[in-house]
Parts: C-alpha cells; structure tokens; sequence
C-alpha cells in the first residue's frame, strides 16, 4: 500500500479570475503529481480568489464558481490525475439559503472527475476584516473520508480558531491527518499565533495537521502564505514561504516527514512588515492592471519609504517620482528627494508649484491655513494630472500617525488610489527605514534612503520652519497614545492612568475623533496590524462620544 505524499499548495488566486485560478491549480497539481504526490491541498477559496464578500451573493458567480470546479475535476480526470484526490477552496450554493445569503464557503474533495465529498464551513467570522456571516450560510458537518487506509478530516479557517463545531469532532471521527484551508490575513505577529493554535489541535484531537493558506495582496489584505504541517506530537515537519506562491510536500505516516528540499526565508518582525507592504502594493497593481506609479518626493521619510516599498514591488523603472517645490521648500529637501531618485534608478522630474499658488492665493485672497492647503491641493492635481496622462497608478504616502489625528489634507497630500504605509505608524516608518537601509547594506548593495531623510524633523513645509512636532506631540509619545486608543480600544481615562498628561490625551483623541471623516475618504492601503483604519476600525463619523 503506497503512502500519502502531501502537496501543500499555496497560491495567489485572482478574486473573480475564475478561469485564469483554475488554469494556476491545474498548472500546480500537474507540478506535484510529477514531485510524487497523491494528495493535493489548496487555501480557502482558491477557485475565486479571497474575500469575494457580496459577490457571494450573487446566483451567477455561485453557479460560475460552481461549474469551474465540476470542469476541473473532468480536466483532471483527462489528464490522468482522476485517482488522486485534490482538495479546493470555492463557494457552493446552499441548500438552505438564509435571507441575503444564498451560499456556503465550501472545500470539496475531487476524485475521479467528480465532486466525491464537500465541506461547508462552520464557523464563520463576523469581526475585524471579516463579513462572512453576511454573507455565507454555516456548514454543521465534519468531512472526515478514508484515502489509502488513513482517515482524513477537512476543515476551513475560522473553524479551529473557535470552539465547538465539526472540529471538536476529529479526535471522535479518528482522524490521521486534518486538512485546514485557509484564507488568513497577514499581521504582524500572526505567524506564532497560528503555530501555537496549530499545535493546540494536533495535540487535543490527537491528529496530524495540514494548514494550506493562500498568499497575495487583495485590496487592503495581504495574505502571506506561511502554510504549516504539524505533526501530532507538535513538530513542525513543513513550512512554506511567506509572501510567494509554493508547494511542500509531506509524507505523512505515524512520524511524517518533509519528502522535498525546501529552504525557508523567514526573517525578524521588520522583513515581515516590509515584505507584507511590498506584496500588497504589487498585487494591487498587477491585479488592477497598472504598469506603474506616481508620487510626490518631498525629501520626507515617507514619502522616501513608500517609493522605496514601490521600487521593490514593481521595479524602479516603473516608479516616476516628482518633486513639487514651494516658496517653503528647503534646499535639503530637494536635494534629498534627487539622492533618493537616483539611489533607486526611479524617474525624477521636478515641477514647481510656486505660480499656480500665487495665481489661486491672488484670485481667492487665500492665507494661513487656506494658503497652507492649497499647496498641498496643487500637488495633488499635478499628481493627478500625471496619473491621468500617464496611467500611473498615484499613491499617497501618509502613515498612520497622521492619518489617526487627521494631519493631512484632503484633495491634497491624500490624493491617489493605494496608501502602502497607511497602516504604519511614523514610528515603525523610521524603523523600516533603517531596516531597509541596513539590508541594503549586508546584501552589498546602496542604501537607498538618505540618511538625512531619516534624521531631520519631519516636515510638511508649508509655512516658514515648520515642524510636525508645531501640531503635534512627539511622535513617541503621540504613537503611544495612539496604540492605547486605537489598537487597545482604551478610553481617555485609562491611557491617563498609564502616565500621560491630561490635556495631550484629551488633544490627540479629540483629533482621532474629528478626522473620521477624512479617513473615509482615503484610499486603501496594506493592514498590518490588528486593528487597521478601514475594514478593522468602523466608528461613525458623527459622534459625540467621549470616553
């Protein structure tokens, strides 16, 4: 009797690409059928793409769905793959639909150019990014089937992250090895928290497990793959990439063993973070058909890393970097900006915007903070303007410091379609500079980012000597707050208790509070922490509340 040889494969589905998802898993199992395997294993919806959110609400992509993964086991059957069973991810309509929902987030089981058994999920999230319940009917149903003498239970995601359910099954139904599809958003400390739930299952249902999840960048999600095998005993016996499409391959017996040579680059928290931005912002681009990008270079931090981010995203040739000077605009800053350029090999153009600010500021009698906005508003434009000539994809580089206490203009240095460091607070904006940089550095390679873009106090240059710290706290002080009222969800009194001083507190969450409605007009950029402006974070705009 053969073993199972496992194929773990992770991929980067398209949302709505059914035929280009299904022409890759093809691609893929053809790959690990010639590696040996007999048993094939995808993420969480890989037949559509992850989160399809109200598309699942729609009969025509069911059915579209639906028929590709029928037309997939018969092109399997055809090519001679009919006796090894492969195990996908896609929606299913239910047979019990609930209201608004018409569909269940299913796996199915191809054998012998058929569906030979389904799984409907059970659990499904309702916080944080997730939508499912408004969208998904619930399984009730362990999938357990017997293949080459072991038997085999399938799961999806949330299932084993909640108690209860079919998993609390597994153990009853004697199960060698658990399959878990996944679509498992990226955070910053995720990766050992799913270990540790991986190893709690194996231990408590006394089975092997194989964790499949997708990877890739999908609006303001980024999936980093990290697919893990655990045996029953808590080894971990495979892991694959993060943030690339791979295949691992297990065979699994009472003591499995990786049955492929497989080297991991896994690095510290900074990688991870810098590599989550990198993918997001490739993904958005290439799945939405952009060849390029625009932003302004200030000379500023940030706007160094997000054009750094984009450089090694989709390659410094497609990154226009341009340079839109004032009346304010120090000598340093455009110079800068010029020694960022040409570190990367990004195009650099200047254009100056002192002449349209004085022919607005004369005809509207603008000043002060009028006069102040408007220049940012006239980057804006020409950004926009090069995004419209060009087919650049325009990308705002605020962080999320400045996006919480809204020190941003909108229609100005807000403008454009994806925000890479969005969910990065100016803190960690340093740190992954400096990251960057010393990679850079080991590698044999030149640092990209000036160093005086790093060490100089932030500046908007808006008026005469300004400074961030003019409107701000320190930003030490201000990402601290920030992390207790944002990221925790504590209340002024409680961040007060903890050694800040009154009236900054109430400051900065009086600022957060006001700027709702500027973050929700901003664009999307990559989450990366638990509780992301956006999908996480949904507070009415209107509101009183102060605690």
């Amino acid at each position: 009797m053969p073993k199972i040889r496992l194929a773990m494969v992770q991929t980067n589905p398209v949302v709505g690409d059914i035929d280009a998802n299904v022409a890759a898993a093809i691609e893929r199992i053809t790959q690990a059928v010639a590696l040996g395997a007999n048993l094939i294993q995808f993420g969480e919806m890989a037949v559509t793409g992850y989160p399809i959110e109200d598309l699942a609400t729609r009969p025509t992509f069911i059915a579209t769905a639906e028929a590709a993964v029928g037309k997939l086991a018969q092109e399997l059957k055809a090519k001679g793959f009919g006796d090894v069973p492969v195990v996908i991810g896609h929606p299913a309509f239910a047979t019990n639909p609930s209201g608004w929902a018409i569909a269940h987030n299913s796996a199915s089981v191809l054998l012998d150019g058929a569906i030979a058994h389904r799984y409907d999920k059970h659990h499904l999230p309702n916080y944080s990014v997730f939508d499912e319940y408004r969208n998904f009917v619930p399984g009730n149903e362990l999938l357990t089937f017997t293949y080459l003498e072991k038997r085999i239970s399938v799961v999806i995601c949330e299932d084993i992250w909640q108690s209860g359910g079919p998993v609390a099954q597994i153990s009853t139904n004697q199960s060698d090895l658990t399959l878990v599809l996944n679509g498992s958003p990226f955070e910053s400390d995720k990766d050992d928290r799913r270990l540790a739930l991986i190893r709690e299952l194996a231990a408590s249902q006394q089975t092997h497990v194989s964790y499949v999840n997708l990877v890739g960048g999908q609006d303001d999600l980024v999936f980093d793959g990290d697919s893990l095998f655990v045996a029953k005993d808590g080894r971990v016996i495979g892991r694959a990439e993060q943030f690339a499409e791979d295949i691992v391959l297990v065979d699994v017996d009472d003591k499995p063993t990786l049955a492929s040579e497989h080297q991991i680059n896994r690095s510290d928290d900074n990688w991870q973070v810098w590599n989550a931005l990198v993918l997001g912002l490739r993904d958005y681009v290439r799945k939405n058909g952009f060849k390029s990008v625009v932003l302004g270079l200030s000379g500023g931090i940030d706007s160094a890393v997000v054009a750094t981010i984009a450089s090694d995203a989709i390659g410094a040739e497609n990154v226009f970097g341009v340079s839109m000077p004032s009346r304010y605009s120090s000598d340093h800053s455009r110079g800068d900006a010029e020694v960022l350029a040409a570190n990367l090999g990004c195009h650099y153009t200047t254009v100056a915007i002192e002449g349209m600010v004085s022919s607005f500021e004369s005809a509207l009698d603008l000043s002060d903070l009028a006069s102040e906005n408007l220049q940012a508003r006239m980057r804006g434009v020409i950004l926009m303007a090069e995004s419209n000539t060009n087919g650049h994809l325009t990308l705002t580089t605020g962080n999320k410091s400045e996006l919480a206490v809204g020190y941003s203009t909108i229609y100005g240095d807000s403008v454009g379609g994806f925000a890479p460091i969005k969910d990065v607070e100016k803190s960690l904006v340093w740190q992954l500079a400096r990251w960057r940089n010393d990679w850079a550095i080991s590698r044999g390679e030149l640092a990209p980012i000036p160093e005086n873009s790093i060490s100089k106090p932030p500046s908007a240059e808006l008026r005469p000597d300004q400074t961030d710290q003019d409107s701000l706290p320190e930003y030490d002080v201000l990402d601290a707050i920030l992390d207790r009222y944002v990221e925790k969800r504590q209340g002024a009194a409680e961040i007060i208790a903890a050694g800040f001083d009154h009236s900054v507190v109430d400051r900065v969450l009086s600022l957060v509070d006001r700027a709702e409605w500027k973050r929700r007009q901003g664009a999307v950029g990559p989450k990366i922490t638990g509780m992301a402006f956006g999908r996480d974070r949904r507070l009415p705009i209107t509101n009183k509340y102060k605690g």
